[in-house]
């Protein structure tokens, strides 16, 4: 196609979704602070009134599971009437079990090590199986796809907005969204933006509209993206002021497309938020955009989508795809072949070269797992241009 249109949305923080993930990953980095070979599977559940914590933990640290979720609440803005939802008031329930320990055999010791494997890397096995992908391009300095990294801004602006009191009125669920037109593969201008946010029954649809488009709208998007033909959407409904959990229950998992490539690129399906990196749902996805990232840093490719793929209880992926949708002078198996020479995708390396056992992910919960090179998160790195660039007998400049 030489002309189409590519959508991708964004939610803010006080999405109901969105507060389950953040839940959901602030309980696993309250245990990794305190014991960073803990195995977590935590799930959040939300609505009027009430949190729902569940899932499998093994872990040798205690953690106060409601203080943290009370704490997210509040954190984003929910602790007030205003907002319809109370963290400091409303129903905490727990549901914990341990790792079923048919899993944890797996994950404990590979596939590789039962049969006599040595190596330090292979003690891991991947905790599931599945396949995980990555994806990079040109289309902004993160090497991000533009509609998915604008819409984020925008929910992150909306926001800041709120809290900062620029925008006094405004409450904290809300979703963006940005359509861009390409024409043979580049992005030429903005053709729709779309911003709903929760207010204040007190606020005016005339007043949002104008402190949308002024505060939140025209310092984000690129002006040279502009033109008379660019539509903007701002609270269609004409109203917002139920919102969060108790306008719409929430669940961990369930924005798997913003947490990544807008779907601008695929997706395996397994979400992020709540899992340790033992699960290869989140800690290989990482490694795929690590992959991709530095495929299309190097320049061996305009756009790239790295696949990987595990078998429960094995280490060594079980298969490795890149595909660079005909933008790189390499074939897709000669750059795969890079990939292995270059990057060790067994899930204890992956572990180990990200280092992922950190306390780092409830800022990774709202506003995109990838291309956040506003956050400490190594799979952002392009450190490994050149070594792939030898690997291919590529010249490094």
């Amino acid at each position: 196609m030489s002309k189409y249109f590519f959508t991708s949305e964004s939610v803010t923080e006080g999405h109901p979704d969105k507060i389950c993930d953040q839940i959901s990953d602030a309980v696993l980095d309250e245990i990794l602070r305190n014991d960073p070979n803990a195995h977590v599977a935590c799930e959040v559940t939300a609505t009027t009134g009430m949190i729902h914590v569940m899932g499998e933990i093994s872990t040798e640290c205690y953690v106060d599971i409601a203080s943290v979720a009370r704490n997210v609440l509040c954190d984003i803005g929910y602790n007030t009437a205003d907002a319809g939802f109370n963290g400091n008031t409303c129903a905490v329930l727990t549901s914990i079990d341990m790792q079923s320990p048919d899993i944890a055999m797996g994950v404990n010791e590979s596939l590789e090590m039962k049969n006599g494997g040595s190596d330090a890397d292979d003690r891991i096995g991947a905790g599931d199986q599945g396949m995980m992908f990555g994806y990079a391009c040109d289309e902004t300095p993160e090497l991000m796809p533009l509609a998915i990294s604008l819409a984020h801004r925008l929910a992150k602006r909306l926001a800041c907005v709120r809290k900062d009191g620029t925008i006094p009125y405004l409450l904290p669920d809300g979703k963006t969204q940005v359509t861009v037109e390409y024409d043979n593969g580049v992005p030429k201008r903005i053709d729709a933006v779309v911003v709903s946010t929760q207010h204040k029954k007190e606020a005016s649809l005339e007043q949002i509209r104008a402190d949308v488009l002024q505060h939140v709208i025209q310092p984000i998007l690129p002006k040279e993206f502009l033109d008379e033909n660019t539509k903007y959407y701002i609270n269609p409904t004409g109203r917002f002021v139920v919102g969060g959990p108790v306008g719409d229950s929430g669940l961990t998992g369930r924005k798997i497309i913003v947490d990544t490539y807008g779907g601008m690129g695929r997706h395996g399906g397994g979400a992020f938020s709540g899992k340790d990196p033992t699960k290869v749902d989140r800690s290989a996805a990482y490694a795929a955009r690590y992959v991709a990232k530095n495929i299309v840093a190097a320049g061996l490719a305009k756009r790239c989508e790295v696949q990987l793929a595990y078998a429960i209880g094995v280490a060594h992926p079980v298969s490795v795809l890149v595909d660079p949708f005909g933008t790189s002078p390499y074939t897709g198996e000669e750059l795969a072949a890079a990939v292995r020479k270059v990057f060790d995708l067994r899930p204890a390396a992956i572990i180990r070269t990200l280092d992922l056992c950190r306390p780092i992910y409830r800022q990774l919960a709202a506003y995109g797992h990838m291309g956040r090179e506003d956050l400490d998160v190594s799979w952002e790195k392009t450190d490994r241009v050149d070594a792939l660039k030898k690997a291919l007998n590529h010249s490094v400049e």
